[in-house]
């Protein structure tokens, strides 16, 4: 269960269930989201280099879910030929989209589609030879008839390409030397409880095993492959991935503070204190360990 650590979902978590977005202001959390997404690039970028293997020249590559538009960026300077189209529901995430497109030289061949998915994909004007879902899917409460949406979006010979699952992120030692040891293990169990409420709570939830092949099948797709990639920033970590662990462990404290004991408690108050030594600021053994896994599917010709 690694559905924490992603570019939008950890700031999803004091949301309302129904999908409400007027609740987070976009503007304000925009450069959070970037920062994060940069941290992770290496990942996607080894992502992208097996994609590539598999979809050589896409004309028009789609990401759907993109937020502020890193990784459809990373789309467009890893396919030069490919035009590539950013869709989000949150106008100002992907007003920082069209700028990083921008600034990198990139806006002649970059778009931005807002609206709810699945159904904002009708607008788009061709079908999509690769359609990429970064951890967007689990946000819809019918995964199977979202991946069929996606699916009715591919060019003949197109790749799906959904971002789904891995391994939990880590940023320290099993005992770190506060606090009891093992404090993560138990963040991610109130975090599997809390993903399993929300799906629950979608509209229209559906409740569907995660045999990514098997769902992808059913969309009428021809499954290809599974893959795992490592995000490893061994320690000393560098001060943006401190950012990054006490961003998270923040939110950790504030969202799931009643199902966490005293002493965890406090010792995530010490964790994210920048004055604290024994703070992610300031300790020599912090370190960011992810690993995400996509799943990819063709649509036959």
């Amino acid at each position: 269960m690694a559905h924490e650590h992603d570019e939008k979902h950890a700031h999803h978590h004091d949301r309302d269930h129904d999908h409400g977005h007027t609740d987070i202001d976009w503007a304000v959390m925009g450069p959070l989201l970037e920062t994060q997404a940069e941290l992770f690039a290496p990942l996607y970028e080894r992502a992208m280099t097996w994609l590539a293997k598999e979809r050589t020249d896409p004309g028009l590559i789609v990401d759907v879910g993109s937020g502020p538009g890193v990784v459809a960026c990373l789309f467009a300077e890893t396919f030069p030929a490919a035009r590539v189209v950013a869709v989000d529901f949150s106008a100002p995430l992907l007003e920082r989209a069209r700028s990083r497109a921008e600034r990198l030289g990139l806006a002649d061949r970059f778009g931005t589609l807002t609206g709810e998915l699945p159904d904002v994909l009708g607008e788009l004007e061709y079908p999509a030879d690769l359609l990429w879902a970064g951890r967007s899917l689990h946000h819809l409460g019918d995964q199977r008839a979202g991946l069929a949406a996606f699916a009715r979006r591919l060019a003949p010979g197109g790749t799906l390409a959904v971002m789904e699952g891995g391994l939990p992120s880590r940023f320290l030692p099993r005992d770190f030397g506060i606090g009891r040891p093992g404090l993560e293990a138990r963040i991610d169990a109130i975090e599997a409880d809390w993903f399993a409420r929300m799906r629950a709570d979608l509209p229209g939830a559906v409740t569907e095993t995660e045999d990514w092949s098997a769902l992808l099948t059913s969309a009428g797709l021809k499954y290809t492959g599974s893959r795992s990639f490592l995000l490893d920033l061994p320690a000393p970590a560098p001060d943006r991935a401190r950012a990054y662990a006490a961003s998270w462990l923040t939110r950790v404290r504030d969202v799931y503070g009643d199902a966490l004991d005293a002493e965890d408690r406090a010792t995530l108050d010490r964790l994210v204190d920048p004055l604290d030594p024994a703070g992610v600021h300031r300790r020599a053994d912090v370190f960011v360990l992810a690993a995400h896994t996509v799943h990819t599917a063709v649509r036959p010709v």
